[in-house]
């Protein structure tokens, strides 16, 4: 569970919540009217953007803005670095089957288990790659419109309450509820875009890059333990994906340890 994105998207809407509740009787922020208007254009509007795929699909991954996970860096580092030891003792059979926390790896190791060249496995993980890249894609895209569109959608029913306001200004009865749905549906289209759509499409592209760089460095490990390198240097390769303060603090151990050991 990513807890900044829950923290985040729930403190605003408290924070929202508690300015409604301590100024006037919260009901009149309430209007049916404005919610379909704005809700409802919106979502449609972003559906003629996408594919219906697409527009399903970026709903599934908006939960990769909550509880989607990759493994650590630098653990995933030091499980390929033991894999690559192991398969230069007993050879690259031996990591057919191996317990990974990752299907891409998993799938990779498999290719080397079954004898793939290094052309071939940096060719089929590098298309596996891309088409991973965009179906995360999809799911920003959409919430990225939905964040430009939703504040649209609120212009689009101010414009419509101020109309029948100023069509019906010899009538004071229907003033009120016209204006009413002129601010409100601004309101609503305001909140949509800066406290959903937006915040969790930063999240999916986020994520997508993450993701991006985490299955890089296993096509690297990959050929690099087809191409028979030695571990040491393998895990020399991986520590360029670590921070750089990460890095340095890493070679500083390992330079310790060699003068230790000699």
């Amino acid at each position: 569970m990513d807890l900044a994105t829950l923290i985040g998207l729930l403190g605003a809407a408290v924070l929202v919540s508690l300015a409604v509740a301590l100024g006037t009787s919260p009901e009149v922020f309430i209007n049916p009217t404005g919610l379909l208007l704005v809700v409802g254009g919106s979502f449609f509007v972003v559906m003629a953007k996408f594919t219906l795929t697409q527009f399903k699909f970026a709903f599934k991954a908006a939960a990769r803005a909550f509880k989607f996970q990759l493994p650590n860096t630098q653990e995933s580092i030091d499980e390929l670095v033991e894999l690559s030891k192991l398969s230069r003792k007993q050879g690259l059979l031996v990591l057919e089957g191996q317990d990974v926390n990752s299907p891409f790896l998993a799938k990779g190791l498999q290719m080397l288990a079954d004898g793939f060249t290094a052309e071939m496995i940096q060719e089929m993980m590098g298309k596996e790659r891309l088409l991973t890249l965009e179906r995360n894609e999809a799911g920003g895209r959409v919430f990225s419109a939905l964040g430009e569109v939703s504040p649209a959608m609120g212009m689009i029913g101010t414009l419509v309450g101020l109309v029948q306001m100023l069509a019906n200004m010899d009538d004071p009865s229907m003033i009120g509820p016209a204006m009413a749905v002129a601010l409100l549906t601004t309101l609503y289209g305001t909140m949509i875009a800066n406290m959903i759509a937006l915040p969790i499409a930063d999240k999916l592209w986020l994520r997508m890059n993450q993701e991006a760089k985490m299955q890089q460095l296993w096509i690297d490990a990959l050929l690099a333990i087809k191409g028979d390198r030695n571990p040491r240097v393998l895990e020399q390769m991986l520590t360029i994906y670590l921070p750089p303060e990460r890095r340095s603090r890493d070679d500083d151990a390992g330079e310790r340890g060699s003068e230790e050991s000699a």
